[in-house]
């Protein structure tokens, strides 16, 4: 699966990622480098987040559905 993320998060993502090596490693990312390690990211880990949401979505959807009778059963009387 290849994760891509819309231009703005990209950007939001890469930013961070410098953030994060400027402040707490001491060490200045290129756009270059930090677009690589974000890239590196959602290739190793970004299938498993994006199953463990589906899951998370399926469980949340499966709760709404099982109180789906309480919530609309009409008595028949």
């Amino acid at each position: 699966m290849d994760i891509k993320l819309d231009p703005g998060r990209r950007k939001r993502a890469i930013a961070n990622i410098q953030k994060l090596f400027s402040t707490e490693f001491d060490e200045t990312l290129s756009d270059f480098r930090a677009e690589a390690v974000v890239d590196q990211l959602l290739k190793s880990i970004g299938p498993d987040i994006y199953n463990q949401a589906v899951q998370d979505v399926r469980a949340h959807l499966q709760g709404k559905l099982d109180d789906l009778d309480g919530e609309i059963f009409a008595d028949p009387a």
